[in-house]
């Protein structure tokens, strides 16, 4: 009687050849995420850590001054506050400039300053401005002045400008009438559309 023999399945290197190349295929794109997401990583931490070696602008490396006079119907007034880096160092700004009205003496008057949209333009989104020497940033101020008899109405004859996260502040000249002391002013930015 002839005995039969079952040949045992085999694999030749043609047969595993296919889940070999799809197994590389598999690890090359895994390295290649790994490798995007490292460089992404690393992106990440030299931007953080070019941020945390640049100052925030101080008020002494600053000048403020005012741009474009802005006027309108139904008794609004602004103007355009430029804040611009005058020392050697690049530094950084983000937010909101303070308000503050001061009398001829110098004394602080009763303001309150509003931060958002104003009369004249639309507030942009808060963002960390990068101010080389000679650069500038502004904010769009906005206020009413009815008549210069309306009660509640202050005279002004200074305005404070406070730098974002600054202590102190610039003194400019404003010989305004503003119902109530109320401010309005937007956020800074490189160059701020305005409709008047």
């Amino acid at each position: 009687m002839t005995k039969q023999y079952r040949a045992h399945p085999h694999r030749t290197a043609e047969d595993t050849r296919p889940a070999l190349y799809g197994h590389s295929r598999i690890a090359r794109a895994a390295l290649a995420a790994m490798t995007a997401a490292g460089l992404c990583a690393t992106g990440t931490a030299v931007a953080q850590a070019a941020s945390a070696t640049t100052p925030t602008c101080s008020v002494s490396a600053l000048t403020a001054s005012f741009g474009r006079g802005l006027a309108g119907g139904m008794n609004h007034q602004g103007v355009v506050l430029k804040l611009k880096n005058t020392s050697a160092r690049t530094c950084l700004l983000r937010g909101y400039p303070g308000l503050g009205l001061e009398n001829a003496a110098h004394r602080t008057l009763h303001s309150t300053t509003h931060w958002g949209d104003t009369w004249y333009a639309r507030s942009p989104a808060k963002s960390t401005l990068t101010l080389r020497q000679g650069q500038s940033a502004e904010a769009v101020i906005s206020w009413t002045h009815a008549d210069s008899g309306t009660p509640d109405a202050v005279h002004a004859a200074y305005l404070q400008v406070t730098p974002p996260a600054a202590t102190s502040h610039k003194t400019l000249e404003f010989p305004q009438w503003v119902d109530h002391g109320d401010l309005r002013v937007t956020a800074l930015a490189r160059r701020i559309p305005v409709n008047d």
